[in-house]
């Protein structure tokens, strides 16, 4: 009999509060969409009602006082039920795990603050993936289930639309796909309740069926209503009950059923989002790393110079960049328009970031001691990561003097060169140095006039090849590709052809290249006009590869160092194709070969199969080479901003971008007689590394050198004064080499409590020792593989209750 199934019935709306238009209008359609939805519930009373994202509530607080009055009334009644948890429905690919995180932390706080709940059930109906670490992140923001549609059943196959999903560290929730779609259109409902009813295999069993107009908002219409009621009578279909997500979840668990287990990211759905509209992606990318780097050298510098911590701006500037990881912004498929926007909100950021930032080393450098020498110039440079590293320094300077030498703490002379400056005028240099720097801490070195300068061997290289003790470079004069790329220890040839190769693809997909997963249709490359060595001298040379394809052009500067054992690779490149995609082509010269991808806050393992993944700042290819069976190595390609690869056979890519029309949606056809605007075209930089390493990548520091790449060392020259800091020093250092400290920022609560978030970056078990001096801590911990621990340390060591704690992901 169908009454004895049940469909829970989802009054819902999605909101896209950016997509076919800007967020103005969101907000306009966020008030009307609410305001229909407390209207429906004065008229029925069963009706519940399913909401998610933060910072709609908070607008409507802002906004209308006297509504957001009411929807707190009908929270404490049960009818308008909280989901969600996150500031808003990120894309679930592209945002570091840090910001997934300030999702749940900042939405669940607002949600418990305001509505006095917390919500239980995480919520991506329209995000177009999801990463693997997601289970584990939401449990520990308080979720224990999660709702989500794409991929949809012909993307993704999964053994039963409710299953536990699991990441790595071992945690898990249960999770829902929606069968079809979240919203409905009044005269379509019948068909769609039939739909979902045909999903319920057993007597007893029971699914949910979301209803409601959504996209551009609207919410569940009396008709809508009124037709729930009407089939909930007929005896031809299953119960229909208006419900929530939170009771079906209670249900499924009640009922102890056997469901599937799924591990690892949920793909494919819309492949080209991982690459379009480059420019929203490096801004979050680099707003993402300088607000971690801000809060850890924040509290540095709080902790051992009394620098403020402006706890409250750090976090507008996260809110700010959090609301741009929208799924429809940050996946690069809204209005033209929009980007305008989400770049001022970015610029925001990174203004709050880098006045924090700079303040707190101002703060921090005002307080080293350093003796006065006549004609000396100190320079403090400080390392924003939990880790020692040894990192390439650049610093803008007045011309020096003959005879000017850069001396450490201890007097020791430092290889350094000149640059070419960012200023083209006389009196000014660019210096270059490598500094070897202490786990987030500082080091001063010093510009000194000495009668006797030290001289250091130089790069060796000739016109298009150079070495230092770990490889040897070499590239092709006429083409600008890697011809070698030459591991001295043992004889590894990395790469089977010529590679770092710009192939051009054609795209004629729509913007989210809908039920593409291969991109492959080669058209072209681009071919050097120019190979030159720029920069020769102690710290690095430099080689220019000039080339063009069509009515494009692309510069590569390739650095390689004395004493730092990576290929940077800084690329500018100047694009104007349409409906074509850009990558970087590596064809690796290995057997077994085995790509391993960065996750947010993990990794995972991939088919080379040729399809377009998401990632973060590393991709790494390992194996044997032919004829050296017995050696592994491996070759790990960083990147500075950008987000989507692959790996066909044994080629690596690096996607650059793509160029299709902005929101084009297919099956609409573009049309000859009209102008379109085409994104990602003119000019931008990024910056990729290609790093060699012996062996695996879990023993090689890949993910240190992506970081130190991301958030590099802030150079600040200053002038002698008395302090109270060493020359050098460090706030924080962990024993393990695989657990990075990515979070240190004062506690949400002004307790002034630290908090310190770490995780385990190489898939295995470890006891870790993390060490803070200035607080007399140092913590044990066992950390399982991939797991992300958060610690609450008290500001004051020795105060009452100032023992340090673990706790979850919203510091409770």
């Amino acid at each position: 009999m169908e009454k004895d199934k049940k469909l829970y019935m989802i009054g819902n709306a999605h909101i896209d509060v950016v997509w076919l238009w800007r967020w103005q209008e969101g907000l306009q359609e966020v008030k009307a969409t609410f305001k229909s939805v407390l209207d429906r519930m004065k008229e029925y009373d069963d009706f519940i009602f399913t909401g998610s994202s933060a910072a709609y509530y908070e607008w409507v607080e802002e906004n209308d006082p006297a509504m957001f009055e009411e929807i707190c009334m009908r929270v404490k009644e049960g009818r308008w039920v909280i989901v969600g948890g996150w500031w808003t429905e990120p894309d679930c690919n592209a945002p570091c795990g840090e910001s997934f995180v300030r999702q749940g932390l900042y939405g669940q706080r607002y949600f418990e603050e305001k509505f006095g709940v917390k919500s239980v059930c995480g919520y991506n109906v329209d995000s177009f993936g999801h990463n693997g670490n997601l289970p584990q992140i939401l449990k520990k923001c308080g979720m224990d289930s999660y709702v989500f549609m794409r991929p949809g059943r012909h993307e993704k196959g999964i053994a039963g639309e409710t299953f536990v999903w699991k990441s790595a560290d071992g945690s898990s929730v249960h999770a829902f796909r929606l069968p079809f779609e979240y919203c409905t259109w009044p005269d379509q409902i019948e068909e769609h309740v039939r739909r979902c009813a045909g999903e319920i295999k057993n007597s007893g069993g029971g699914i949910m069926c979301f209803y409601g107009v959504g996209n551009h908002g609207g919410g569940p219409t009396k008709r809508n209503i009124d037709s729930i009621h009407q089939m909930d009578a007929r005896p031809d279909l299953p119960v229909l009950k208006l419900s929530s997500p939170n009771e079906y979840f209670e249900d499924v668990k009640k009922s102890g059923r056997d469901l599937p287990v799924v591990c690892g990211g949920l793909f494919h759905h819309s492949s080209g989002c991982y690459s379009a509209e480059s420019r929203v992606k490096a801004l979050n990318r680099e707003a993402e790393m300088r607000l971690l780097m801000a809060e850890r050298v924040s509290v540095m510098a709080g902790l051992l110079a009394g620098g403020k911590y402006p706890a409250e701006e750090y976090r507008k500037a996260w809110k700010s960049v959090l609301f741009n990881q929208f799924h429809d912004i940050l996946a690069g498929t809204s209005l033209r328009e929009s980007y305008e926007d989400a770049a001022e909100d970015y610029g925001y950021a990174l203004h709050i970031a880098g006045r924090g930032l700079n303040s707190a080393v101002q703060s921090l450098s005002w307080q080293i001691n350093i003796p006065m020498e006549e004609g000396m110039k100190p320079l403090v440079v400080v390392n924003p990561n939990a880790f020692e590293a040894k990192a390439e320094v650049q610093a803008e300077s007045w011309t020096f003097q003959e005879g000017t030498v850069l001396l450490d703490e201890q007097g020791n002379q430092i290889p350094y060169q000149l640059v070419q400056s960012s200023a083209s005028l006389q009196g000014r240099c660019c210096i270059c140095f490598v500094a070897d720097l202490p786990s987030l801490g500082w080091r001063t070195y010093r510009f000194a006039v000495r009668e006797k300068a030290e001289t250091f061997p130089e790069v060796t290289a000739s016109e298009c090849s150079a070495e230092n003790k770990w490889f040897k470079l070499t590239l092709d004069p006429e083409t600008g590709y890697i011809t070698s790329l030459l591991k001295k220890s043992d004889g590894t040839e990395y790469f089977s052809g010529p590679a770092a190769v710009p192939v051009v693809i054609r795209d004629e997909s729509d913007t989210w290249s809908h039920a593409v997963r291969i991109f492959d249709d080669e058209i072209g490359r681009f071919k050097a006009i120019s190979v030159r060595l720029i920069e020769s001298g102690p710290v690095k040379c430099l080689f220019r590869v000039t080339s063009v394809y069509g009515v494009s052009r692309m510069i590569q500067d390739f650095s390689v160092f004395q004493d730092l054992d990576y290929i940077a690779v800084k690329t500018t490149v100047d694009w104007h194709e349409k409906l074509a995609m850009l990558k970087l082509q590596f064809p690796m010269n290995m057997n077994y070969l085995r790509t391993s991808w960065e996750i947010p806050y993990g990794v995972e393992q991939r088919e080379p199969d040729g399809e377009e993944y998401p990632m973060q700042m590393w991709m790494d290819l390992e194996g044997t080479n032919p004829g050296m069976e017995t050696s592994m190595n491996g070759l790990s390609i960083l990147n500075d901003g950008k987000f989507a690869g692959s790996v066909a056979g044994k080629t690596a890519a690096l996607t650059v971008l793509r160029s299709p029309v902005y929101t084009h949606h297919e099956p609409y056809q573009l049309q000859e007689n009209l102008e379109y605007v085409y994104v990602d075209q003119g000019t931008q930089t990024f910056t990729y590394g290609l790093y060699p390493h012996d062996g695996s990548w879990e023993n090689a520091a890949t993910v240190r050198r992506a970081k130190m790449m991301n958030c590099q060392p802030t150079a600040l020259f200053e002038t002698y004064h008395e302090g109270s800091l060493k020359q050098t020093g460090s706030l924080l250092e962990v024993n393990q080499e695989n657990i990075v400290v990515e979070v240190l920022k004062k506690a949400e609560d002004s307790s002034g409590d630290v908090i310190l978030r770490a995780y385990e970056t190489a898939g295995r078990s470890v006891k870790a020792e993390l060490t803070i001096d200035v607080l007399r801590q140092t913590i044990e911990a066992d950390f399982q593989p991939f797991e992300i621990k958060t610690l609450r340390l008290p500001e004051v060591p020795g105060k009452k209750g100032g023992e340090a704690v673990w706790t979850n992901m919203l510091e409770e």
